[in-house]
């Protein structure tokens, strides 16, 4: 991870960040629509969930508000116990009954929530149900059917003794009418008198009696009033208009959102496990060495090597004299004759460079030789399409050291090659032999800049050998190929040996999907040149096309 997160300024940081997202903004977008779209997908498909609320106020005992210091937890206490009791199969099942559901208690009891609110004696009720109406009966339901059922459970702790009382009353009242009824029968005559004494006396205890089992009915009563605790609707429910799920915007919304988190881990992680130059800010600031060009690739042009003639007016041409512009300017005081080009392994197009600067150096008026010094897979001869039958190799084994014959006429003017020659068994001895010093001064004698092609560096000795033998030495990377510790290690190798390391030439960026700030140019060349020239690399404009028509 220490190359994502560097020491850097706030704007390099920003642009480098930047840059990575612009890079991989289509794995972004793709990870978002993914998880966006698959959540859409799976609201659409779900039934929607309705959920109807109602509010209940539970009223504590009379008897229990004489104690005001606690009525507020009692209360608290007392509703935590209602919300338990409101989901226990007895009431469940008088729900069910009461609003003629055809669900299973235990069902039922899954799509009821409760809870207190806090600080309060109220109780928030809330039902879920596939159908909005019924979700709304039911929660109104649940409310009535246990404040049916805790008041018919409390009611009956009394039951018996208002029954024992009552019946006790209506015996005595019973006996109290008996009694009067006989007495209204004995008439006022004085042969009765003591009958009717008697039978007062009896209807005063009766009263008495009564009046006295009345009082302890009441007190019966009273007792049950003060005890009973009640729930009461305060709020009905009524249904709702939308569903709380699937909440399909909402869902897809933050389902895109963990989507992009995704996706941006993804890329943080891929840029941590990739250990390979990206471009010229990553060059500059790992390698410690300056990027001298930047070579891009365009369209049909892509698979010619030698672009900087079949296409002199491209963008990739354009690029090369740049490169030629910024050879020139490394070492002003001390001009550069000899220019060895290498790259820290075989996949980084190191011979394309070489022969399309030759060419470009030629096409500036300086007489150049191209010198194939890879004598292990030499690719000069191919790129220029010329017959590799005498080279470098032949030179050691001459008595006496003569050109003729060896240097050969190219299709630019101002360019010859010295091709590799036949494949020696011990190539890094004669590279690094007094002859090969020879060689390169009689070649320097006939023009003014010499161009080796060398091995990689990593690979063999051989460019290790002739750097210290050069006046410079280019060093070319493919970015998002070539590994960071590959270039460091190459750079570690011409250090050691005393190279004189000009730059480092980027090789076959992709401008269409490039991160770098530093391809703004390229890319707006590369619109001109699309815009004014033709593709089959004649030179003409549009203009002239349509004069010519």
């Amino acid at each position: 991870m220490d190359k994502i997160f560097e020491t850097q300024s706030f704007s390099e940081t920003f642009g480098r960040y930047l840059g990575m997202a612009w890079h991989w903004a289509w794995l972004l977008v793709l990870m978002t629509a993914l998880a966006g779209g698959s959540a859409y997908y799976h609201a659409m498909q779900t039934t929607p969930i309705y959920q109807a609320s109602t509010l209940a106020l539970v009223n504590p005992a009379p008897a229990t508000k004489a104690l005001d210091l606690y009525t507020m937890q009692t209360s608290e206490a007392l509703a935590q116990t209602y919300i338990k009791l409101m989901i226990t199969r007895p009431v469940l099942e008088g729900v069910i009954r009461r609003a003629g559901l055809s669900v299973r208690p235990d069902t039922l009891g899954k799509a009821i929530q409760a809870e207190v609110v806090k600080d309060t004696q109220l109780i928030v009720i809330r039902v879920e149900d596939t159908d909005p109406v019924r979700a709304a009966f039911t929660a109104n339901a649940l409310v009535a059917e246990f404040s049916d059922q805790n008041m018919a459970e409390q009611a009956s702790r009394y039951a018996a003794s208002k029954e024992s009382l009552s019946a006790q009353l209506t015996q005595l009242d019973q006996q109290i009418q008996s009694a009067s009824a006989t007495l209204n029968s004995l008439g006022n005559g004085l042969s009765r008198q003591a009958e009717r004494d008697q039978l007062n006396a009896t209807l005063s205890q009766y009263r008495q009696t009564y009046a006295a089992l009345l009082q302890s009915y009441e007190q019966v009563r009273l007792a049950e009033a003060q005890s009973i605790s009640t729930i009461v609707q305060k709020e009905s429910a009524y249904p709702p208009t939308s569903p709380i799920r699937p909440q399909t915007m909402r869902d897809t919304v933050m389902a895109a959102f963990v989507g992009l988190i995704l996706g941006v881990g993804v890329v943080l992680l891929i840029e941590s496990l990739d250990d390979t130059l990206k471009g010229p800010d990553e060059v500059v600031r790992k390698l410690k060495l300056p990027v001298l060009g930047l070579i891009t690739r365009i369209g049909n042009v892509e698979n010619d090597a030698l672009v900087t003639c079949t296409h002199p007016r491209s963008p990739v041409s354009e690029a090369f004299r740049a490169l030629r512009t910024n050879i020139q300017y490394t070492s002003v005081d001390r001009p550069i004759c000899t220019l060895l080009v290498t790259s820290p392994t075989p996949e980084d197009g190191k011979s394309t460079i070489a022969t399309n600067l030759a060419v470009i150096l030629a096409q500036g008026g300086r007489k150049t030789v191209i010198l194939d010094a890879d004598l292990h897979k030499p690719m000069i001869h191919k790129l220029m399409k010329l017959p590799n039958r005498k080279g470098v190799s032949d030179l050691f084994v001459v008595p006496q050291l003569g050109l003729d014959g060896n240097l050969q006429e190219t299709s630019v003017a101002g360019l010859r090659a010295l091709t590799s020659g036949s494949l020696p068994p011990n190539p890094a001895e004669l590279l690094g032999s007094v002859k090969m010093i020879e060689i390169m001064n009689r070649v320097k004698e006939q023009v003014d800049i010499v161009v080796l092609d060398s091995p990689p560096l990593l690979a063999v000795t051989d460019a290790a050998v002739l750097a210290p033998r050069v006046d410079g030495v280019l060093l070319v990377i493919k970015p998002g190929v070539t590994k960071l510790a590959a270039c460091r290690q190459a750079v570690e190798q011409l250090q050691q040996v005393g190279a004189n390391i000009l730059g480092v030439i980027l090789n076959d960026v992709d401008m269409k999907r490039s991160r770098y700030r530093y391809a703004n140019y390229y890319k707006g060349y590369y619109s001109y040149y699309h815009h004014y020239y033709s593709d089959d690399g004649d030179g003409s404009t549009r203009t002239e096309r349509k004069k010519k028509k």
